[in-house]
Order: structure tokens, then C-alpha cells, then sequence
């Protein structure tokens, strides 16, 4: 009998672990994805790509949660909504921010997001805060700092700042999901239906920026690709296998998003990143690494 239950456990483990390291692939096809559009750029890509987001899950939540799941929309608390926020921040900054900087800039910048959720952490819901954090805090913003001042003079101020958007929505939105388990009797969020909730708010929020609409139908093909299979599909996935997975195996396997982004723009849009990026990023890279793979060892 425990045969068993181990090898089962087992099993769900090392699938959560290649699920999950699929999702960081198709994460990271948004970089590579968005130099092939012709005549569709900044909101109007964004709108796009959420609306398409809207439009698969509305046919998968019922399928996967039951056909009360939009009406239980109505009555959920401020955790939910606060999450769905921070989603829709997400999606929008992501996107904008592929439009004004590289995409190694972008993703090297993403990736502080296990850190500043540690910080956010200690700060609101006292978390304590390891050593070996703060350490990996000050290498990763000493990387960052690098891989910018090298090249202050060509990346774009405002690309960086909406960049920067993403991991903190991002570490809000745990910091505030981790506040609704343990103060709210387990009734967690539901985070399926707050990627939903996110995607139709980028939508609205970018569907008057982003008229009048100039995307081809080759446009169309690829929008509708970053919609169902970068952004929904995955998003989907990560949240299951976020319920197999401590979060320290999360936070690395998400890293991988960073190296398959970079590799898929060099490779399929000759987006050759700089040596700055390159050191800067290996710098972050290892910060989170270490990090991670420490408190893995003391859990």
C-alpha cells in the first residue's frame, strides 16, 4: 500500500515538473511571437492577445470548474478581485514592454519576481526574510544594475518601468492569495477564474488605446496563438501544477522561461542579446538559483 502511494506521488510530481517546464516554453514564445506581426503593435497587440485569453476560458472554466463558475464571480471577496488586478497588470505591462525594449531587457527584468515576493512577504504578512535572501536580493539588483548602466544610452526608460509592472503585480498577487489561505478559514482564491478576471480587464482597459485595429489576417493567426497557447493554456496549467509543487520548485522552473525567451528571439528573430544582458542575466539567474536551491535544502 505505500508502494504505491509513493510511486503515485511520485509520478504527479515528475508530471507537475514537465508540465511545468512546458509552460515556461510557451511563456516564452511571446518574444519571438510578437516580431513575426506585421501592422499590429503596443495596445492593440495586448488587446488581442487578452481577448483571445477571455474567449478560451470562457469555454475551459466550465469544463474544468463547473458551469457555476462565472456566476460565483459575483460573490467573490476583495482577495479575488485584488488578484484578477494584479493579473490584468501582468498581462497588459508584459506585452507593452515587449514593444519598447528587447526581449532579453524584459525577461532579465521579470525575473527579480521571486525576490520582490519575498519582500512583499516579510513586509505584509511577516514572513521572515533568510539571510541568503537579502544576499540574493543585493546580487540581483547588482546584475540589473550592470546590465542597465552598460547601456543606459539605448533601453527605454518607460519599457523598463512597465516591465518592472510584472513582478511586482506579480508578488502582490501571491502575497495576497497566501493572505486569503490563512485568513480566510482555506477558502482560497480561486486563481483559474482571477486569470479570467484579469483578461477581461486588459481588455477593456486597452480596447480604446488600441483602435482603430490595423492587424492582418497573418496577425490574426499569431495573436490568436499568443492568446490560447502563450498566455491561457499555460496560465491554466501553472495553477495546477502550483497544488503538486512547494513554491521554491515553482520559482526555479519559472526561471527556465527566461533562457527558452531569450534562445526562441535569437534563433527566430535574430534578436541577438548583448553581452550586458548576457552577464547581467546569468548574474540574476544565479542570485535565484542559489536562493531557491538552498531553501529547498532546509525544507
Amino acid at each position: 500500500m505505500s508502494t504505491s502511494t509513493s510511486t503515485s506521488v511520485a509520478w504527479s510530481r515528475s508530471r507537475a515538473i514537465a508540465t511545468m517546464v512546458l509552460v515556461t516554453l510557451l511563456w516564452a514564445t511571446a518574444g519571438v511571437v510578437s516580431r513575426q506581426l506585421h501592422s499590429a503593435h503596443g495596445f492593440e497587440v495586448t488587446f488581442w492577445r487578452s481577448a483571445f485569453t477571455v474567449l478560451a476560458l470562457t469555454v475551459a472554466l466550465p469544463w474544468l470548474k463547473g458551469r457555476q463558475v462565472f456566476a460565483n464571480v459575483r460573490h467573490a471577496g476583495w482577495h479575488f478581485w485584488l488578484s484578477g488586478v494584479c493579473w490584468s497588470v501582468m498581462f497588459t505591462a508584459f506585452m507593452l514592454a515587449l514593444t519598447m525594449a528587447s526581449v532579453g531587457n524584459v525577461l532579465v527584468t521579470m525575473s527579480i519576481g521571486p525576490l520582490l515576493t519575498a519582500v512583499l512577504a516579510r513586509i505584509f504578512i511577516g514572513h521572515r526574510l533568510p539571510v541568503r535572501t537579502v544576499v540574493a536580493i543585493a546580487a540581483a539588483g547588482a546584475g540589473i544594475a550592470y546590465m542597465y548602466a552598460s547601456q543606459i544610452q539605448r533601453i527605454s526608460l518607460a519599457g523598463t518601468v512597465i516591465a518592472l509592472c510584472v513582478p511586482l503585480a506579480g508578488a502582490i498577487n501571491w502575497t495576497v492569495t497566501q493572505h486569503a489561505h490563512s485568513h480566510s478559514h482555506g477558502d482560497d482564491v480561486d486563481l483559474m477564474t482571477a486569470v479570467w478576471v484579469g483578461a477581461v480587464i486588459s481588455s477593456l482597459l486597452t480596447i480604446t488605446f488600441a483602435l482603430p485595429f490595423q492587424a492582418t489576417g497573418f496577425d490574426w493567426l499569431w495573436l490568436s496563438f499568443l492568446g490560447l497557447f502563450q498566455l491561457a493554456i499555460p496560465c491554466v496549467l501553472s495553477v495546477r501544477c502550483a497544488q503538486v509543487l512547494a513554491a521554491p520548485e515553482m520559482s526555479l522552473l519559472q526561471l527556465m522561461e527566461i533562457i527558452f525567451g531569450i534562445l526562441l528571439a535569437w534563433l527566430g528573430a535574430s534578436e541577438v542579446p548583448d553581452h550586458a544582458v548576457l552577464v547581467g542575466g546569468c548574474v540574476v539567474l544565479g542570485a535565484l538559483i542559489c536562493n531557491e536551491t538552498l531553501a529547498q535544502r532546509l525544507r
